[in-house]
């Protein structure tokens, strides 16, 4: 049995703490590295529904990031959404007029994460950020009519210095493959997209949630798998912002921390988060995570000062972040403090392994919240036999939120993209 940093534990324990450790440099590439993170750190603190405290928090780290990097052009256009959801009008405009002079990859894309793409029925909406209105009627989907999928399975990454993980890519296959069995999901094999090792770059996941988003219509079913490194940072007291690691993740330039790479390469968790609650159209969207949290190490070992992260990843509001909206339902292998195990005996995840055993047995008919059930006493039990701990968690966008990967009739047919 090992981890999902499983040889290296070492390694990704320095790799982590490092995070941490390195001073800001004053080199402008650096400064923009800095800038982009507290973008990340901005859009954590804010939903569609979140109040005007959250909306001036987050107003302030884009402030703080524009100070570092001028010519961070999102910097500019997230703070231009911001100032326009607190009513300073000129101020939006001014921000907008500098994110277009400065060029924003999140204003060409028409990104708005204060949008749900789905109606909210949990009674978030708030009268002037305080007062929370009744909660809506939940949204009652007809039947399924497509079925879309992004697998992402990493385990060997570009920087040699990330540790590589054993079964991450088997996980992701065979997920892929149960997705598109007639007994099992029922996938159409054109709407399954996969993604493993060099195929898995940032760019290639942003495009391809990209074309899950554009493809699936509201009474579509759209499953997102990911299995690689999760990477807590923490840059203060308020919380920090989780990063998965990509193939083409970037972290070490010449023997030292390249801070600028790290975020300019790797996928920001808010990002994935963004793109479920604001952009996923389906009333039936299913997030699983089997990622690590590589900062765990750190603190197991307790041989770096100040590494331990068991109480600062902000993994719980990520996961409600993602559940937004109507009909989301998002399953991570263990919980924020914990790591998701490896097993060689039985050459995947412990949490993938048994999510697969669950969805074959019950045929893929077992409403998904079921499924947690079994899964997560399953890996409980199973790991705690090998004195660990894990223990997977689930979130959903209500408790009218729950439904199976295949039900008799559903559409099987092929989809051309």
């Amino acid at each position: 049995m090992s981890p999902r940093s499983p040889s290296s534990l070492a390694i990704l324990a320095l790799f982590t703490a490092a995070l941490f450790a390195y001073p800001r440099a004053s080199a402008q590439g650096i400064r923009c590295g800095a800038g982009q993170d507290l973008v990340v750190q901005a859009l954590e603190r804010i939903a569609p529904q979140s109040g005007d405290d959250a909306f001036e928090d987050a107003l302030q780290l884009l402030k703080a990031a524009v100070a570092e990097c001028p010519e961070l052009g999102d910097a500019w256009y997230y703070r231009s959404l911001v100032e326009k959801r607190l009513g300073h009008d000129a101020l939006a405009k001014y921000s907008l007029d500098k994110a277009r002079f400065n060029g924003s990859e999140a204003l060409d894309q028409g990104l708005n994460p204060l949008v749900l793409s789905t109606p909210a029925s949990r009674g978030f909406e708030t009268d002037q950020g305080t007062t929370p209105a009744p909660a809506a009627p939940p949204v009652k989907p007809g039947p399924v009519q497509q079925k879309w999928a992004l697998v992402v399975g990493i385990g060997q990454f570009t920087d040699p210095q990330i540790p590589h993980l054993n079964y991450t890519t088997s996980d992701a296959n065979s997920f892929a493959g149960a997705l598109k069995d007639p007994n099992i999901g029922g996938f159409p094999a054109d709407n399954v997209h996969v993604l493993i090792d060099g195929q898995a770059t940032t760019k290639n996941i942003k495009e391809e949630l990209n074309w899950v988003a554009r493809h699936a219509q509201p009474n579509d079913l759209v499953v997102i798998y990911v299995a690689t490194h999760g990477t807590p940072r923490t840059v203060d007291t308020a919380g920090g912002a989780n990063y998965l690691i990509t193939y083409d993740t970037e972290v070490y330039s010449g023997g030292s921390l390249d801070q600028d790479a790290l975020f300019a390469t790797a996928y920001p968790m808010v990002e994935l988060a963004d793109a479920v609650s604001t952009r996923m159209k389906a009333l039936r969207t299913a997030v699983f995570l089997d990622t690590c949290y590589s900062g765990g190490a750190a603190g197991a070992n307790g041989s770096q000062p100040g590494a331990t992260l068991a109480n600062t990843a902000p993994s719980g509001a990520m996961l409600s972040h993602m559940t937004q909206g109507t009909g989301r339902i998002v399953m991570a292998a263990s919980e924020v403090n914990e790591e998701s195990l490896e097993s060689s005996q039985l050459h995947h995840g412990y949490f993938t392994y048994y999510l697969l055993q669950v969805l074959k047995s019950g045929r893929g008919e077992t409403p998904l919240s079921q499924v947690y059930a079994t899964v997560a006493q399953d890996v409980s039990q199973s790991v705690s036999a090998q004195g660990m701990h894990q223990h997977p968690v689930m979130n959903r966008s209500s408790a009218e939120a729950d439904f199976a990967l295949r039900s008799p009739g559903a559409a099987t047919a092929s989809s051309q993209p």
